[in-house]
């Protein structure tokens, strides 16, 4: 986890996209839902309990 509102160089490249979910291959970008949160996590073999 990286809070992303202390480093300067994060914050200007996720700035207004912040949440970010991301991994060593993708992101997901704020604005998101539920469904697609539950399909990015999916997709990156990330599970969950809903």
């Amino acid at each position: 986890m990286v809070d992303i509102a202390f480093n300067d160089e994060l914050f200007s490249r996720y700035g207004v996209t912040i949440p970010v979910v991301g991994n060593a291959n993708s992101e997901l970008n704020w604005p998101f839902n539920l469904q697609q949160l539950q399909q990015w996590l999916e997709n990156n073999g990330i599970t969950y309990h809903s």
